[in-house]
């Protein structure tokens, strides 16, 4: 292009005083897209070409829209990092209970074999006036115990 284009160009061109700016801002804010009708409006009360009003909004809009990718992005990341905190989290229960579910085989085999090779778990102080068997409640009693095992409750608290 001519440099007495440019020279000229420059001379016509206006900078914004930030009371100008504050109005635009202010327009901004309520809507981000420039009717036509606004465009004049604004270039009336500011004193300067609609043009200028015009590429004013377009540049603003631009940096809103990159402002707002950011935004968006920090939102994102920060989600990001608290699914992966609970993730973590999970994946130490699953551990517990995976080994939790193991001794519970394991006593579930002890039992099994247990019952093959029956040996008193309980003093044989139950009769069988009570309701029962003796080895009924037996029975009964090795699954409180493996149920109260599992549950994490100790002896004392069995009914």
């Amino acid at each position: 292009m001519d440099d007495a284009f440019h020279s000229q160009h420059q001379k016509h061109k206006k900078r914004l005083t930030q009371d100008q700016v504050r109005l635009l801002e202010t327009s901004f804010d309520h809507r981000k897209k420039l009717e036509p009708e606004l465009k004049l409006q604004l270039a009336r009360e500011l004193g300067v070409p609609a043009r200028q009003v015009a590429i004013w909004y377009q540049n603003k809009r631009a940096r809103w829209k990159t402002q707002s990718l950011e935004l968006d992005y920090n939102v994102i990341r920060v989600r990001l990092e608290h699914a992966l905190i609970e993730k973590r989290r999970l994946e130490r229960d699953v551990m517990r209970l995976q080994g939790e579910l193991e001794k519970a085989h394991e006593m579930l085999h002890a039992l099994n074999y247990a019952n093959f090779n029956p040996t008193p778990i309980v003093s044989t102080a139950l009769s069988s006036d009570e309701g029962g068997s003796t080895s009924e409640n037996n029975e009964d009693l090795q699954f409180a115990e493996l149920y109260a095992s599992l549950m994490g409750l100790d002896e004392s608290n069995w009914g």
